[in-house]
């Protein structure tokens, strides 16, 4: 029987945590790390507005998106979902997926099990600052960091209409 640990004990009020912009849009605040977990998992909280989308793609890891306010649109394996305040998405890895925020504001908890898709995360942000202002949405760079980094492959466009 397998059991997992993390490496380090981890406590971390709402709010703190790492803070970093995502060239795919929002705010991301780190609460638990790939070195902290010894690889267990990846856990951040994003912060996104209206409007922002992913491209389709999968993930070596499974990914747990489960909404802390707001609403989100899901498409998992050519299906969409509603997901509001309270729900939660699972995307096996493997499985095309992608989502759009569809509220004003959304705040998501995204858990990647096992971890190893902080290098690629980590590579397409950067430091949020004492005074952060989201800078552009740039695809290309997240395509660079997926490619040098992995923990994602990028299968296509985002899959929404309109």
């Amino acid at each position: 029987m397998s059991t997992v640990s993390t490496r380090v004990p981890i406590v971390r009020a709402a709010g703190e945590g790492e803070q970093r912009w995502f060239y795919g849009g929002g705010l991301h605040t780190w609460k638990a790390g790939d070195e902290e977990t010894g690889g267990a998992f990846l856990l951040f909280e994003a912060r996104m507005e209206r409007g922002k989308v992913t491209p389709l793609h999968t993930h070596p890891s499974d990914e747990t998106m489960y909404v802390l306010e707001g609403e989100i649109l899901v498409h998992m394996d050519g299906e969409e979902h509603r997901v509001a305040t309270g729900g939660v998405a699972v995307a096996p890895r493997g499985v095309p997926h992608a989502f759009m925020v569809l509220s004003d504001e959304a705040r998501v908890l995204f858990l990647h099990t096992p971890g190893g898709c902080e290098a690629f995360y980590r590579d397409a942000s950067e430091p949020a600052g004492a005074d952060p202002t989201a800078g552009p949405v740039d695809f290309g760079r997240i395509g660079e960091s997926a490619a040098r980094n992995g923990g994602i492959d990028i299968l296509g466009p985002p899959p929404f209409s309109g």
